[in-house]
């Protein structure tokens, strides 16, 4: 637990106090946010918000995470699956970078050519899957609240590179309002020290010595990078002083796909990022429906500018939204405890 805590703790004070400095250093290299034309008029005072402050949440993510390994006879070893979480999270960080720093370069608000996108997610999802099956010992079988009978053989691939590409992309679709992505993000995540730690507490009951990854080293990961979201996000509420960019939305996606799999929870992410699917939904639904019809659904794609150009105030669309952001975390843990009752928790 105290593990745990220094995590969480280190990670929230190196995001909350090194935020203001990567606002000015950013700010004098010109990394500004370019806002798309079709967007919502009110968001043109935005353009020129520093951005890529995704680099800010992955450093003291980092910090907390080497924070949380400390111990009185020194450094506590690393394990596999902890370690692998955070190549993989540095990883979608680098994506999400280039692509941040192409729009800038560019000076334009499309970044990465979608193929070169669809390409760099494939790849470090081929990359963790190998790592997470031959390395770390994962099973490749599809896990609710822990692994099932369906195994999925070579397919087990395909199911990674699916979970982590649907999984950053909807938080990258759901970065449109100030501090909307981070906020329910943090949620998440904080869900998921939960999961870790109640999986290390109670290890017989969920195979633990079978499925291969340590949730505890992945509990102390998950509360790193919720302390970093939280110290960001004090930065990043309406009206924001600096945006996370792809940078950060791709990084937390996937970090957060990353977890999911590490702690045979891959069906969990669904409820938990409840919020996430509904905005990727939107945007399938408008597309498709436009494309047979000429006609559109929602005012815009995704959802939360639907009811930012109905009139509602941004601050009460993003604040309505992590409320569904916590309702669907609140049922997915609900869920994950109901689960371990009824499998004889407990007794």
């Amino acid at each position: 637990m105290i593990s745990l805590m220094l995590a969480g703790i280190a990670g929230l004070a190196l995001s909350l106090l090194g935020t203001p400095v990567a606002i000015r250093v950013f700010r004098r290299r010109g990394w500004g946010q370019l806002i798309r034309e079709e967007g919502p008029k009110a968001h043109y005072e935005k353009r020129g918000t520093p951005t890529m402050g995704g680099l800010v949440i992955l450093g003291a993510a980092l910090g907390g995470y080497f924070a949380g390994h400390i111990g009185t006879g020194g450094l506590i070893p690393m394990r596999d699956s902890g370690l692998l979480a955070v190549g993989a999270t540095v990883a979608f960080a680098a994506l999400g970078f280039a692509d941040d720093f192409i729009k800038i370069r560019m000076s334009r608000s499309l970044g990465l050519q979608k193929r070169a996108k669809f390409l760099g997610q494939l790849v470090i999802a081929g990359l963790f899957g190998f790592l997470a099956v031959r390395v770390v010992g994962v099973g490749t079988d599809v896990s609710f609240f822990r692994s099932t009978l369906l195994d999925l053989g070579i397919f087990f691939f395909i199911w990674v590179f699916l979970m982590i590409a649907a999984s950053s992309n909807g938080v990258n679709l759901t970065d449109g309002l100030d501090g909307l992505a981070v906020g329910s993000s943090a949620q998440v995540l904080a869900a998921f020290v939960v999961v870790g730690f109640w999986q290390f507490r109670h290890q017989a009951f969920y195979d633990i010595d079978e499925t291969g990854s340590d949730p505890f080293e992945i509990a102390i990961f998950a509360a790193a990078m919720f302390g970093a979201c939280a110290g960001f996000l004090w930065w990043n509420t309406a009206p924001a002083k600096i945006f996370m960019g792809d940078t950060g939305s791709l990084m937390l996606g996937g970090c957060m796909a990353v977890m999911a799999i590490l702690l045979n929870t891959q069906l969990l992410l669904v409820i938990l990022g409840g919020l996430f699917v509904v905005e990727t939904l939107s945007v399938i639904v408008q597309v498709l429906v436009f494309r047979r019809t000429g006609k559109r659904i929602f005012l815009m794609a995704p959802i939360h500018h639907h009811f930012e150009l109905a009139g509602w105030p941004e601050f009460t669309v993003i604040v309505r939204f992590w409320v569904l952001s916590g309702l669907s975390v609140a049922f997915g843990l609900g869920l994950f405890y109901a689960d371990f009752l009824s499998k004889g928790g407990l007794r």
